[in-house]
């Protein structure tokens, strides 16, 4: 055992050795990673990061531990499968704060989520006044901690107070009429006739058509409803009887294929039936998109969308009821909680302290981390990647562990500079607690105070995957194999393009707004022609003010339709397209890939079908299809994959063994085409097949291919967005957020883009710095070719480059939603009171 990796006091181990990792793209990696020490890996995007913090450390943390439970109970948990690796040394249990956390199901809210809720619920359970069955009104009083009976003084009535379960929407509290959802989900009828000037004959009648009830245009007219004339020219009771006829059979003649007709009995299904059990028997994504284009999701009238019975509600505060009490922001609520003590009655007041300094306590480090401007009963599923994860990171600081290793995925997404603050008091909270912190980021920020760094490279895919330099900020910095290092100290210039100074020399486009949530009126006015930053924290109203106002605005104006009621004018000369580009995945599955994406696939089944030996065997463009093809595999049925069920362990995808992962049959490979180039890689017959292609990178690519002149045309544009790393068979779901982006826009290059705007929220997410400056090439791109470009971002690289910022604030939420200042970097790194611009300064202070 290696000494090093042990102290001299206690004899523990000091640091995690990993010997021979061999994850994706790492190349027999050996490394040391610190113990009990904040240790952040970097590299740029695809380099090989997350496959060694993800894939090794936290995989082999998070199996070893899962592994000494028993049988049973392993049956029941889902982990990770053995990590491609020699060997793990020292590795503690594990637990990962993951990039993209799950999005959370329709009960739960930011209230739930964080757990503050449940303090909440007890504080209305205990320190309540409540209501007796005859709804007498009683003072608050220390017999319902007690657990004893109530007795109303008004009525004598004797009751048992509510406990904290009969005042929870997931549980003896909830709404009748939504079930404690908040929303009730109706068959909206307008939908079941989208086209009123159809004829029933015709398909007026969608649900019909769409679910294989095709017979009912013929059972509706046995009642007497005419099917030859538009449906608007219907009487109210024959469409009363299409939308809500009895299930009753007629006697109806249905022609076969050779024209003989058949006397049948059918029972009549009127258009919301049709969709009602449509509804009910949909058991797939796909099935319940196709249901759900009649459906509509309307707040429920019962209880307002506060998912709370009338009983649950009955219990008041300080004069409030529970409702309005998750209705307020985390930053109000931890203003009101203080003085709730005061309130009641004196041998109440300690338990009421004690709940409120635990109140206080858990909502300390959400606030810390920029989460106060949302409200506790704000739907979880609206929660943003960065705001989900935070609230993970905060649960995890409570819950007080020690000895366990944290691996954090790009932690300081969607993070405003400030907040970035308090994130690194809640890591420096779990070191403090013994534990270890390994987390993945870009943000120098972030970087600078890691005690160790751990940097893979030097490139992304098969160009990366080997570690460039360990050590401190220093010893990155000396290092010349680091590519990090001078952006940590401030050697590497910041602004590498050439700003404009005139920034509204090419005219501008004006917007207004009446308030909107927390966001007051404003009155921005944006550069043509420019890029502009749009700032501020989390909750400052950014979206608020360009996903939710321009955008619709401007696409509205240009179509000629309303614009949204809260904007009271816009103006955008010459704008005739908005589009918004956000780090969302492409795709939902592995039949989605790069080479389909970007748009080259088609072309490539034509030119290999147009190969000498395709024509000779008959095969067309349509064969080389690995969705539907007669070449594909299988087996795998095209997807390169199959899944093993290996019982009490959990599923397992591996590539296909019959095609190895290249998605098909071995017929595919004797079809070869020439490449464009004398090329070393060529296969032994010469030239390259379809499949070989595909798990070629982009950039080699480009070599085989690259005479195909629409090919050659995408595939540069994906060079020169810097995914030349990708492959082409790479499943676009499985991108990062900036690749991503980056794919969205690779289209846009080389267009005439004057009349459009471009909308990038977030770009630089998950981008190293030397990514930001291709990012930046991009948009330069995209400027020179006439396009008005806005990020709405946090990145300092980003910000110092933009010709022009508009920064919200000062705060978030109701703290927040004004603009702040406005200007040049230079300008906003001047305003006093700007928060943005005071990183902002000290930013552009650390350029050489």
């Amino acid at each position: 055992m290696d000494k090093s990796a042990r102290s001299g006091w206690g004899d523990a181990p000091l640091a995690i050795e990993v010997r021979g990792a061999k994850v994706h793209n790492l190349k027999d990696v050996d490394v040391t990673v610190p113990l009990r020490q904040l240790v952040a890996i970097a590299g740029v995007s695809g380099s090989g990061k997350s496959s060694l913090a993800m894939g090794v450390l936290y995989a082999e943390g998070s199996r070893r531990y899962v592994e000494a439970l028993s049988t049973y109970t392993r049956r029941r948990m889902s982990h990770a499968p053995r990590a491609a690796v020699d060997s793990v040394e020292h590795v503690p249990a594990a637990l990962a704060l993951r990039q993209r956390p799950a999005v959370p199901g329709v009960r739960s809210t930011f209230g739930t989520s964080t757990e503050l809720l449940n303090v909440l619920r007890l504080m209305f359970s205990r320190l309540g006044s409540h209501l007796c069955p005859n709804g007498h009104r009683l003072d608050p009083t220390i017999d319902v901690a007690a657990d004893l009976n109530l007795v109303c003084p008004v009525c004598a009535a004797v009751f048992y107070p509510p406990g904290a379960e009969v005042l929870a929407f997931n549980s003896d509290g909830a709404c009748p009429a939504c079930s404690g959802t908040g929303v009730v989900r109706e068959i909206d009828e307008a939908s079941l006739v989208p086209d009123p000037g159809k004829t029933i004959d015709g398909g007026a009648v969608a649900p019909w058509s769409m679910f294989g009830l095709t017979v009912m245009p013929q059972v509706v007219a046995e009642f007497g409803v005419r099917t030859d004339v538009p449906y608007s020219e219907l009487t109210a009771a024959e469409r009363e009887t299409v939308m809500h006829g009895p299930e009753e059979k007629r006697h109806i003649s249905v022609p076969s294929k050779s024209g003989k007709l058949f006397e049948l009995n059918f029972t009549y299904r009127n258009a919301r039936l049709a969709v009602q059990e449509a509804l009910d028997k949909a058991t797939t994504e796909r099935g319940l998109a196709r249901v759900n284009r009649f459906i509509s999701a309307q707040r429920c009238s019962t209880c307002h969308g506060t998912r709370l019975s009338q009983k649950a509600l009955g219990s008041q505060v300080a004069g409030i009821n529970l409702a309005e009490a998750t209705a307020k922001t985390l930053d109000e609520v931890v203003a009101w909680a203080p003085s709730l003590p005061g309130t009641l009655p004196p041998d109440m007041r300690p338990m009421a302290q004690n709940l409120v300094d635990k109140l206080q306590e858990m909502a300390g480090r959400l606030i810390e981390l920029g989460l106060g401007y949302l409200s506790l009963d704000r739907a979880g599923s609206t929660l943003s990647t960065g705001e989900r994860q935070r609230v993970q990171l905060a649960r995890a600081v409570r819950n007080r562990t020690t000895g366990v290793l944290y691996v954090l995925d790009e932690p300081s997404i969607g993070l405003h500079p400030s907040n970035v603050d308090g994130l690194l008091g809640v890591i420096q909270d779990l070191l403090r607690d013994g534990n270890s912190v390994v987390l993945v980021d870009h943000d120098v920020q972030v970087l600078r105070e890691a005690d160790w760094l751990i940097e893979i490279g030097p490139g992304s895919g098969a160009e990366g995957g080997t570690v460039l330099a360990t050590g401190t900020v220093k010893d990155l910095d000396e290092d010349p194999a680091s590519l990090l290092g001078g952006f940590l100290t401030g050697r590497e210039p910041v602004v590498i393009r050439d700003r404009a100074d005139d920034v509204f020399d090419r005219g501008s486009i004006h917007l207004e707004t009446a308030p909107l949530h927390t966001v007051h009126a404003l009155d921005v006015d944006i550069p043509l022609g420019r890029l502009t930053a749009v700032t501020g924290a989390s909750g400052s109203g950014k979206t608020t003010l360009i996903l939710d106002s321009l955008v619709p605005a401007v696409q509205a104006s240009a179509a000629g339709g309303p614009v949204p009621a809260h904007v009271t004018a816009v103006d955008a000369p010459g704008i005739r397209r908005a589009d918004v580009v956000d780090a969302t995945p492409i795709g939902v599955n592995v039949r989605s890939t790069v080479a389909t994406y970007s748009g080259i696939m088609d072309d490539l089944r034509r030119a290999f079908a147009a190969t000498e030996t395709a024509v000779e065997r008959g095969l067309g463009a349509a064969d080389f299809s690995y969705n539907t093809g007669s070449l594909r595999c299988p087996r795998c049925e095209g997807t390169g994959q199959i899944v093993l069920d290996v019982q009490f362990l959990p599923d397992v995808d591996i590539a296909c063994p019959d095609c190895g992962g290249t998605r098909y049959a071995p017929d595919a490979m004797t079809v070869r085409r020439p490449s464009s180039g004398r090329l070393a890689d060529e296969g032994p017959t010469g030239g390259i097949s379809l499949p070989e292609l595909l798990a070629s990178t982009v950039g080699h690519a480009l070599d085989h291919v690259g005479d195909i002149r629409k090919v050659r045309t995408k595939l540069q544009a994906l060079v020169d967005l810097g995914l030349g790393y990708l492959t082409l068979g790479e499943d676009t779901p499985a991108l990062s957020g900036g690749e991503a982006q980056r794919l969205k826009l690779a289209a846009e290059l080389h267009r005439n883009q004057a009349d459009t705007l471009f909308v990038l929220d977030e770009p630089s997410v998950g981008l190293h710095p030397l990514d930001v400056r291709t990012l930046l090439n991009v948009t330069q791109r995209l400027l020179d070719q006439g396009a008005t470009v806005i990020v709405i971002e946090h990145d300092l690289d980003m910000i110092a480059n933009a010709d022009h910022i508009i920064d919200m604030g000062p705060g978030g939420g109701a703290a927040g939603g004004r603009v702040v200042a406005t200007g040049s970097p230079d300008d906003v790194a001047g305003d006093a009171a700007s928060v943005t611009g005071s990183y902002l300064r000290t930013h552009l202070t650390t350029a050489p």
